[in-house]
This record gives C-alpha cells, sequence and structure tokens, in this order.
C-alpha cells in the first residue's frame, strides 16, 4: 500500500482549505487538530480512490500514445528507388 503523504507546505495548505470549507459551509468551524485529522483521514480513505484513478488514467493516455507511434513515426522503407524512377519519368 502507498502511503500518500504531502509536503509540509502543501499539507498546510489543504488544512487551511478544510477551515475555510468548514467556516463558511459548516455550522462550527474546524480547528487545526481536528483538521488536520480530516486531512489524515481523508489521504488515507479517499486518497487511494483519486490517486488509482490519476493512474488508471494516465495509464490509458499512455497506452493510446504508445499504440500511435506507429503511425506517428512510421517511415516508407525502400523509396529510394520509386522515387528516382518518377523523376526520371518526369523528365521525359
Amino acid at each position: 500500500m502507498i502511503a500518500i503523504e504531502l509536503p509540509k507546505q502543501t499539507r498546510e495548505e489543504t488544512i487551511r482549505s478544510l477551515q475555510r470549507y468548514f467556516e463558511q459551509e459548516m455550522p462550527e468551524p474546524l480547528g487545526d487538530l481536528r483538521a488536520g485529522l480530516l486531512l489524515n483521514f481523508i489521504l488515507e480513505e479517499i486518497g487511494p480512490v483519486v490517486y488509482n484513478r490519476a493512474i488508471a488514467d494516465a495509464q490509458a493516455r499512455m497506452t493510446s500514445r504508445v499504440a500511435d507511434l506507429s503511425d506517428e513515426l512510421y517511415a516508407d522503407e525502400f523509396t529510394y528507388w520509386p522515387r528516382a524512377e518518377a523523376k526520371r519519368h518526369s523528365r521525359r
């Protein structure tokens, strides 16, 4: 299991955002400790759902891009002689 951890600054900003949400949308404010505990719960319980979805989306995108490689990067082979013949015929 991959633990989802946030850098200190991101964690602090997330806690402030949760507190602001509670101030504006809920009947009671959310203190630092409760906001930190709520964030821990969200990261542990809901974070993996979002993380897994992001990984699945990235994998689908990469698979699609890799599948397109042959179309985007395909180089025709052995084209010198047919082009040379076409040039010779056009000079006549």
